[in-house]
């Protein structure tokens, strides 16, 4: 319990009055009545705030509820609502403040009200989470004024509620009803014409302009007199295992979100558009503090799924071990997939990686992802001006130099890779994966 402003300057006021009393008293100087009634101010003060705060210590707590919605998006603001009721037979006057976890901004807090007897109050306040992952609020602060306002107490009530913050998806939803072409070209997203034949049977049709000789069925031609030419469609119920690097090298941030962040977002943006095309995609991860599997299924319910067993994963300080990553996929994925790496590479990892991606190529399709850093590319721009710029650009130029060795080597192997911005990843991941569908070479 601590005193008010009320309460302060009226002590201040008799703390005032004090000092001319006490000069007067220094000079010997008889201060008579006005002494007097400086002691029964005090002590008038000091029984109306003991009176008080036996009041306000009596005073029940008024009742509280949180309403939270149980999934939130990652940077996305969201409402919360506060109902307070006063189950008292005086009129209260609170300051109400939550406990919003760490991961998580809010706007609106503390708020004030009045509420009278048998009143209740809705307060709503904003909150943005920075981080994904489960989270528990606790309690709420609640600093209710004492009846005269001399005092001020801070409760603290237990109000357990639980939320997740998944990824950034909503855009998807809206999405659904629409033709995935059309939502991908807003992506930025080009489709390449397919090119070949070496794809899954759809149907017959009569021969249009821009087929092609090699389409025409010579037998349908012949029994129905005009020419009938095969269409063909995109190959379906193939798998696509995504394999996340959760290592220390993917908790380089750019702007808000980690290089983590991004490739998880792009790879649910991948599943999202595999799932629409028919195919099975799964995932898998490494270096993580336990790794986690999910089965390739097709459906749109697998990605529910892999939300729920994605949305929490924090990169952590382990390093990459592709070698492990590799034989565990291995054990456990049977039948031939695409299976795409999302990592960070260095040129350290030349060895080890060429081994392992060379083992997983045997029996799999394979496309390496690795996330430049954009601070690079912003170095090598600049332009110089000092020995400090100078310095900056040789670094960011050497390193990106290794980096494209690197890249070149695995290249010569008949290992892609596609070494894009976390910002670009998207678009470019699911650009790679429609052209490969496309020429029939997935």
């Amino acid at each position: 319990m601590t005193p008010s402003r009320r309460l302060l300057v009226a002590l201040a006021a008799l703390v005032l009055a004090a000092i001319p009393l006490g000069v007067l008293a220094a000079f010997g100087v008889e201060a008579g009545h006005w002494q007097s009634a400086w002691w029964g101010l005090l002590l008038a003060l000091g029984t109306v705030t003991s009176l008080d705060a036996f009041a306000l210590r009596r005073l029940p707590s008024p009742a509280l509820q949180r309403s939270l919605s149980g999934n939130l998006s990652l940077g996305h603001w969201s409402n919360v609502q506060l109902l307070v009721r006063n189950e008292h037979s005086r009129a209260i006057e609170l300051e109400l403040f939550d406990h919003v976890p760490e991961g998580m901004s809010f706007e609106q807090l503390p708020q004030r009200m009045r509420l009278q007897p048998a009143e209740h109050c809705k307060l709503d306040y904003r909150l943005r989470p920075t981080r994904r992952g489960q989270f528990v609020f606790q309690r709420c602060d609640i600093r209710l004024a004492s009846p005269l306002g001399l005092w001020r107490s801070r409760r603290q009530l237990e109000l357990v509620d639980e939320t997740r913050v998944y990824p950034d998806f909503a855009r998807l939803h809206g999405a659904s009803l629409q033709a995935i072409d059309v939502w991908l070209n807003r992506l930025g997203v080009r489709q390449q014409p397919r090119r070949g034949l070496g794809l899954e049977f759809h149907q017959l049709r009569e021969f249009r302009e821009g087929d092609t000789l090699r389409q025409i069925d010579w037998k349908a031609t012949a029994r129905a007199r005009m020419p009938i030419a095969r269409e063909y469609q995109d190959e379906r119920d193939q798998q696509i295992v995504l394999m996340l690097d959760c290592g220390r090298r993917m908790r380089s941030q750019d702007a808000e979100l980690t290089h983590f962040d991004h490739a998880l977002n792009a790879a649910l943006l991948l599943a999202y558009a595999a799932l629409r095309q028919g195919d099975a995609v799964g995932a898998c991860t490494f270096a993580s503090e336990q790794p986690r599997h999910v089965t390739p299924a097709k459906g749109q319910q697998q990605l529910h799924v892999l939300l729920n067993g994605l949305y929490d994963l924090q990169p952590t300080q382990q390093p990459a071990d592709y070698g492990a990553a590799v034989d565990r996929l291995l054990a456990r994925q049977q039948r031939q997939a695409l299976v795409i790496v999302l990592s960070n590479l260095r040129d350290e990892d030349d060895v080890e990686l060429h081994g392992a991606l060379k083992r997983l190529s045997r029996k799999h399709r394979v496309l390496l992802v690795s996330l430049r850093e954009e601070v690079l590319d912003q170095l090598r721009l600049r332009p110089v001006q000092s020995l400090d710029d100078a310095l900056d650009y040789c670094g960011a130029q050497d390193y990106l130099n290794a980096r494209q060795a690197l890249h070149k080597r695995l290249a010569a192997h008949g290992m892609p890779v596609l070494d894009v911005q976390p910002c670009d990843l998207g678009p470019a991941l699911i650009g790679r994966y429609l052209a490969w569908k496309k020429t029939g070479t997935l």
